[in-house]
């Protein structure tokens, strides 16, 4: 019959140990039970205890090794008994996929919340985490390129009549420098009501070629049913709409639009001119109301802000294309801002880091924002009634 041979004093001494710093004593508590652990499993293993002789022994010990032991307390220190002859490893050791497992949940969740990889590192050894590096904590971080992956291409298979695009400016090291790269995003309504982000690349630059080509990669995916664009007046991007997205109405962002009129404006008069042209966009209003406003705008400031009232007049149409659609979707498709929220939680994720290291780097964090997001987003009611969208005559 085997005897359990738990050290008794050494549980004491932890025990005794909680009277100092609550988590060094947790952490010693912790050691010195698994250690404990281990010498019962060695026991049953040679089916005799530490110095116990007996004709049924199955072998001898033959000391330690240190072997370090990742766990939410912090790294532990344990002393693994060594078998002559043979092997012994710890139960719990086999199954150190799922501390592993948290660790790198921790790791990614930090990554994804913007933490750099050397405050990261901070962050661990704070913990008591003294087993993962710089390098280690990268490598890890390396397993969220196939959620990206597979959400970036993920097929298409909804409609999406109202389909939203905008760029952010992250700063990649690319050849030894570092560059400012434009982030494209696309976010699209479905025919449910229910809003997605729809696809993510990462270009040198906005231009025609850049947009064009990442619109169809989105048709290549499945994208189909588009009834309007809404983007800013970028030429490039104009262009890539009219070529590639045939037959889609272009709503112009009517924020910026504004600012493109108020940038023609002198300062001194900018906060007057900028409460005039509100009634522009007033609730509920119609197209002949708007056009109205337009004609009183022209008298009262035609001669004195002749340029402003030229970019009024040669971008009114195109800021009012959401009117052709259910007057309830117009604060969600006359601008961009929906996006631009985006926009702002991908900068707030991204702040902390700073240059990227490499495209990569960029879109694995990036990726990951926009999953998170969409995944919320799955949880909550649709973004717009699905009797409001019936209203829309849809086109496949």
């Amino acid at each position: 019959m085997t005897k359990s041979i738990v050290p008794q004093d050494a549980l004491h001494d932890n025990a005794s140990t909680l009277l100092g710093d609550p988590t060094d004593a947790l952490r010693d508590l912790l050691a010195g039970t698994l250690n404990a652990v281990m010498h019962q499993e060695v026991a049953a293993q040679l089916n005799a205890g530490a110095y116990e002789r007996h004709d049924d022994r199955q072998g001898y010990r033959n000391g330690t090794r240190t072997r370090r032991f990742d766990t939410r307390m912090g790294t532990l220190e344990l002393e693994v008994p060594r078998v002559r002859g043979g092997s012994y490893m710890p139960s719990f050791l086999t199954h150190r996929e799922r501390a592993e497992a948290a660790l790198v949940s921790l790791v990614q969740e930090a990554y994804v919340n913007g933490v750099s990889t050397r405050k990261m590192q901070k962050l661990f050894e704070a913990l008591g985490v003294a087993s993962l590096s710089k390098s280690q904590v990268s490598e890890l971080n390396k397993q969220l390129d196939d959620l990206v992956t597979a959400f970036r291409e993920r097929p298409l298979t909804a409609l999406y009549p109202y389909f939203m695009v905008d760029a952010v400016y992250e700063k990649i090291r690319f050849e030894g420098r570092s560059q400012s790269h434009a982030v494209v995003i696309a976010y699209g309504i479905t025919d449910q009501g229910l809003r997605e982000l729809i696809g993510v690349e990462i270009v040198d630059t906005e231009s025609y070629d850049s947009w064009s080509g990442f619109f169809r990669k989105l048709l290549a995916r499945g994208l189909r049913g588009v009834q309007l664009v809404i983007s800013d007046a970028h030429a490039g991007l104009k262009k890539a709409i009219a070529e590639v997205l045939l037959g889609a109405g272009w709503q112009r962002c009517k924020v910026h639009f504004l600012r493109n009129i108020l940038a023609a404006v002198p300062k001194m008069q900018k906060d007057v001119v900028a409460s005039d042209l509100k009634a522009l966009f007033a609730p509920n209003t119609t197209r002949d109301a708007a056009m109205n406003v337009v004609d009183g705008l022209i008298k009262k400031y035609g001669d004195r802000h002749s340029r402003a009232m030229q970019i009024l007049l040669d971008g009114i149409d195109d800021a009012l294309t959401y009117l052709d659609f259910p007057s309830e979707h117009a604060a969600k498709i006359s601008s961009t801002n929906p996006i631009e929220r985006i926009n702002r939680e991908i900068r707030r994720r991204t702040r902390a880091i700073g240059v990227f290291p490499s495209i990569n780097s960029a879109m694995r964090i990036i990726g990951m924002v926009l999953i998170e997001m969409t995944e919320d987003w799955e949880s909550q009611r649709g973004y717009m009634s699905l009797e409001s969208m019936q209203q829309i005559e849809l086109r496949t």
